[in-house]
């Protein structure tokens, strides 16, 4: 379940797309800059912040003898993000945001929910409730413990954004190494992504967007012989007006894999999650927008449960 940030007020039939999606899951976020990039069409010349709160519950045991990857863990995202025009065609980006990973206290909520929609999730079942784990042990290769962290800082994005018309952009992203928290929750080193967005208004009501990205992060740390450098990102998803003010979105996010050949699947496999939910739009332009969040493949470092709270001003 998930309440997503607002976007950045636009006018009616502009700009009305989908929520920006990053990776989470630290296991997948310390390697990759790659994200979701909606389509920002033009603003006035100053600056535009937003904020957002994200707070997920992750999940992962996999355990392949000798092989060992563990993830239990809730997560906090709190995240500020500036643009401004620098002509009608360019613009500038720049995001910041203070993380953190806890026990946490919603395992409880997490058997209930899924035992109500009938769905089994064997690792819940066998961690205890509200204890924290997160460890990687790969022969030949490695074996860390990460620690939890109330409050640190994260790596820092910047970007150059340059439209190709009303309905298509490319962004240059890139990522500073400028997390403050303990090892495995910073990329570490820069990495340099390049999103392509493109949107089409299928219909009055309904709106098409869809993103390629690519990416590029060096290998850094106790677990650089397993890393991947390249990546590929893709998206597609739809919005559609049902009454009012009122819509519904879904955007499917591919991620491809961020290791290989430590022999576990959790993490030699791709990233695939479905983000869909509600969106209200205010009279003054702004939306509230809530939302589920789901991996598709639990074998992949998905996010079980994201919680979003934002606005933009």
């Amino acid at each position: 379940m998930a309440i997503l940030a607002l976007p950045l007020t636009q006018r009616e039939g502009q700009g009305q797309g989908l929520p920006e999606l990053a990776p989470l899951n630290p296991m997948g976020s310390s390697r990759s800059g790659l994200y979701f990039q909606p389509y920002l069409d033009p603003a006035p010349s100053r600056w535009s912040a937003s904020v957002a709160l994200d707070y997920a519950s992750v999940i992962e045991y996999n355990r392949v003898p000798p092989a060992d990857y563990v993830l239990d863990s809730e997560l906090l995202r709190a995240t500020l993000r500036l643009r401004r025009d620098l002509g009608p065609r360019t613009f500038l980006t720049v995001g910041t945001s203070i993380g953190g990973a806890y026990a946490g206290f919603m395992d409880g909520f997490l058997d209930w929910y899924h035992g109500a929609l009938g769905i089994r999730v064997s690792e819940r079942e066998i961690r205890p409730r509200d204890r924290f784990l997160y460890t990687v042990t790969v022969p030949g290769a490695a074996s860390v413990t990460r620690s939890r962290s109330d409050f640190f800082l994260e790596d820092t994005r910047v970007g150059l954004g340059v439209r190709h018309g009303s309905n298509a952009q490319t962004v240059f992203s890139l990522t500073l190494p400028t997390s403050t928290g303990p090892a495995g929750y910073g990329r570490g080193v820069g990495s340099l992504s390049v999103l392509n967005t493109i949107r089409n208004r299928l219909a009055p009501k309904l709106l098409y967007e869809a993103s390629l990205g690519v990416g590029f992060t060096p290998t850094h740390g106790s677990l650089s012989d397993l890393q991947r450098e390249l990546f590929l990102g893709l998206t597609g998803g739809v919005r559609a007006r049902v009454f009012g003010q009122h819509s519904v979105f879904a955007n499917l996010f591919y991620h491809s894999p961020y290791y290989q050949e430590t022999n576990l699947p959790a993490l030699d496999s791709r990233e695939l999650s479905l983000d869909f939910g509600w969106i209200l739009q205010t009279d003054r332009g702004g939306e509230w927008r809530m939302g589920l969040t789901e991996d598709l493949e639990p074998g992949g470092p998905g996010v079980d449960l994201v919680l979003r709270f934002g606005r933009t001003f």
